[in-house]
């Protein structure tokens, strides 16, 4: 994708209208730039199924499907890979999340302006406000550990490297204190929840789930839809991939 149209659609992704204050149709890196980085960087991108899901919260809850969790031969590294830079522009999956979701203007560690040093950011999660971006770690809203165990251990190695990179929905990925997404670590809404804005949470984990054609078990549903009955009704809107 030429420069200038990748900054233009930058741009235009980050007026969209917001889902439970943020965009729910995604960053501007969206499937075709996506896409376009992951091809310039020679890996097979596998083909978007290009549907749409509109549900509320509740009807979105109880209709994910429900199969036992199988972690057997996770690996990380090996499978999902790591940060990547999709449009060669140095700056990697961390430093392009880190920049949409400043509040101020960044700074850099270096002239080249590849990786993030300072700015403003506020976690969703605690309400905290954060000027130093070794202050917060950017986290998968469904753990990688937990999308291996939930079908992405049948997926082919393209769509777990666009999985762990997948600017293409804002609720995917997010800054947030570094303390709190290590206490969160692999575990799902059944075993911890954020200490702040936990419909928004809710909301997000059901649509990264709707998104990307995960699974959950019996005692992660029943968590969803206790949760979902407790927030308000509001719509899902998510683009399947």
């Amino acid at each position: 994708m030429p420069a200038g149209r990748f900054k233009h659609v930058w741009i235009r992704a980050t007026l969209l209208v917001s889902f439970f204050g943020r965009a729910a149709v995604g960053r501007s890196l969206a499937a075709s730039g996506l896409a376009a980085g992951l091809l310039l960087a020679g890996i097979a991108v596998p083909a978007e199924a290009a549907t749409y899901y509109s549900a509320t919260l509740r009807t979105a809850a109880r209709s994910l499907p429900v199969a036992a969790e199988s972690n057997a031969g996770y690996d990380r590294t090996r499978y999902f890979g790591s940060w990547l830079d999709t449009n060669r522009d140095c700056q990697n999956t961390r430093a392009e999340v880190l920049l949409q979701e400043a509040r101020s203007a960044a700074t850099y560690t270096t002239s080249r302006r590849c990786t993030v040093r300072t700015g403003r950011w506020l976690t969703s999660w605690d309400n905290r406000t954060h000027t130093s971006a070794s202050a917060v770690q950017i986290d998968h809203t469904v753990p990688v550990h937990e999308a291996w165990g939930s079908g992405a251990r049948s997926w082919s190695q393209a769509r777990r490297v666009a999985f762990y990179n997948d600017m293409g929905d804002s609720r995917s990925l997010n800054a947030q204190t570094s303390a709190l997404n290590s206490a969160k670590q692999a575990r799902g809404p059944e075993s911890w929840m954020p200490p702040a804005n936990k419909c928004a949470y809710i909301g997000q984990w059901i649509a990264v789930k709707i998104r990307w054609g995960l699974r959950v078990d019996s005692a992660e549903k029943a968590a969803l839809i206790r949760y979902a009955d407790s927030c308000p009704n509001v719509k899902v809107n998510v683009n399947r991939v």
